[in-house]
This record gives C-alpha cells, sequence and structure tokens, in this order.
C-alpha cells in the first residue's frame, strides 16, 4: 500500500472516523509492519481495517488507536484514569479468574461488574 491515507478516502469515504485517519498517518510515517506491532495486533488486521474490509470487532482496535495514538482514557472506577488499551486488556483478562495476585482478582470482579463490559460478555 503506497499510501494509506488515499487508500481510506477511497475505502471509508471522506468522513472515515478519526481513529483510523490517525491509523493511516501513523502507517504513512512509518509502516503497517511497524504499527501493527505497536499496537499488538497483525500487518493483515491493519490492512485490513485502512480498506475498511475488516470483519471483526472495530470498536476493539479503536480502543487500541486511541489508547497508544490518540492518549484516549477511560476513567476506571477502580484504576482511575488509564489508556483505553489497557482498559481492554483488564476486560480480556477479566473472562477468566486469575488469582495470581490482589490486583488480578480485584480486576476480575470490578471488569465483570463494568457497563463498558457488559457488552463484550453478551457476545461470548
Amino acid at each position: 500500500m503506497s499510501d494509506p491515507v488515499a487508500t481510506i478516502v477511497e475505502t471509508w469515504g471522506a468522513d472515515a472516523p478519526d481513529w483510523v485517519q490517525c491509523l493511516a498517518e501513523e502507517c504513512a510515517a512509518s509502516s503497517q509492519r511497524q504499527v501493527a506491532l505497536r499496537i499488538k495486533r497483525s500487518g493483515s488486521l491493519v490492512n485490513q481495517v485502512l480498506k475498511n474490509k475488516y470483519a471483526g470487532d472495530l470498536t476493539a482496535v479503536e480502543d487500541v488507536v486511541r489508547g497508544i495514538f490518540m492518549n484516549g482514557t477511560v476513567d476506571c472506577p477502580q484504576l482511575g484514569l488509564l489508556p483505553s488499551h489497557e482498559c481492554q486488556d483488564w476486560r480480556k483478562k477479566s473472562r477468566r479468574f486469575g488469582n495470581a495476585n490482589a490486583l488480578r482478582v480485584r480486576m476480575y470482579r470490578a471488569c465483570n461488574h463494568c457497563p463498558r463490559n457488559q457488552k463484550e460478555n453478551h457476545h461470548d
């Protein structure tokens, strides 16, 4: 892909979400591979999002992009303000109980009662 910003204009149109625009700009500044490494996702996921062909959970990708590149935060009742991608990580961890440490137990309980997590739990 030669110009990720041009690609999103072609595939998303002029009203591409701000986080998709940010993702494209980050890819243009480095590469899809480098961006994928930073967001801990695959290069094909990044490519599919830019081409508006990703069939997975775009909200999850948005949380990661906002948290890593856009300083997006979530006001967690347990931890206070934290990057949106860290909130997503805690929500994923809360799907299985783990008693490795007190924070993990506390977050398991908190995340399983959090409204941000309720939508995801219904899809499992």
